[in-house]
């Protein structure tokens, strides 16, 4: 661990960019995005566009950035993990809580003078949610820590909407809460395809804790509690029939997954099952923009 401390060699900026999770936070940003066009049926000027995605994937960076150093030992001892660059000792602590500080810093700054307060105190709640409360304690205190910390990570599209009407609306939180049922069966896909990872780390994972069939029961219930939810927009005249034949057909491909898993039909079900989440999220968040302007509404 002291390598980790102290920096084996020298880090690159590539090391930093690997900290921040850069494919997290796009798909944060594809989410906050779609969150600015749909809170509103007027054009959104660029610069607002443009403040809020940078403020917001700064201090996205910063939180992930942090996860990293305080999940350091944790990931030393993870295939999947034990590569990143604190890990291996590629960034100190020191520099990275410098980076932390910096990204998020900048992040808040840009949010809080150039989009609006509102947003930038949103913004940093999910820091403080994400990389403290989660990383320190959730994590390690719960087996439910992907369910209630998958809150923090559920608000990008939010942050869009607040950043164009500067409150906080019905329409935004049904963006949070398509997120917030999507986290637990994405992220336990993957925690049991990296089972033997978790079984050496002492964090209490579902499938550790309460085992993997368990596990897979409740990914198929939050998969149908998902498919629920996502036909909401048109229930509440937010969308029209082309988001909800898209919600409808990602839903099913989520649920053949789910039971693809539950019957054991496929070995590789588990990571096919997270990559297809991802895959759902972008395109069921797309389908939320096309929609807006293709098919337009009066709810806004």
């Amino acid at each position: 661990m002291s390598d980790v401390l102290q920096g084996k060699a020298f880090s690159g900026w590539q090391d930093y960019y690997e900290m921040c999770k850069p494919r997290v936070v796009l798909l944060m940003l594809l989410c906050t995005l779609v969150g600015m066009f749909l809170a509103t049926n007027e054009s959104v000027p660029f610069d607002l566009i443009a403040y809020c995605l940078v403020g917001v994937a700064l201090v996205a960076g910063s939180a992930a950035a942090l996860n990293h150093l305080i999940d350091a030992t944790v990931d030393q001892k993870m295939a999947r993990t034990e590569q990143r660059p604190v890990a291996q000792g590629r960034v100190s602590m020191t520099q990275g809580l410098m980076f932390v500080a910096a990204t998020g810093g900048l992040g808040l700054v840009i949010l809080a003078f150039w989009v609006n307060p509102l947003t930038a105190g949103l913004n940093f709640l999910a820091w403080l949610g994400y990389g403290v409360i989660y990383s320190l304690y959730l994590k390690r205190a719960t087996s439910q820590n992907i369910v209630i910390g998958g809150l923090f990570g559920a608000a990008p599209p939010l942050f869009g909407w607040t950043a164009v009407t500067n409150s906080v609306d019905g329409g935004g939180l049904l963006l949070v809460l398509i997120i917030f049922a999507w986290t637990p069966p994405h992220f336990w896909a993957l925690a049991i395809d990296r089972l033997s990872d978790y079984e050496k780390v002492d964090i209490p994972m579902l499938p550790i804790t309460h085992g993997v069939a368990y596990t897979k029961l409740h990914i198929l219930l939050y998969t149908i509690i998902l498919l629920v939810v996502s036909v909401l927009p048109f229930v509440i005249g937010m969308s029209n029939l082309l988001y909800l034949a898209s919600a409808l057909a990602l839903g099913a491909g989520f649920l053949y997954w789910a039971l693809a898993m539950m019957f054991d039909r496929n070995p590789n079900a588990p990571m096919e099952t997270f990559k297809y989440s991802i895959v759902y999220l972008a395109v069921l968040f797309s389908a939320l923009l096309l929609d807006h302007y293709l098919m337009p509404t009066s709810y806004v």
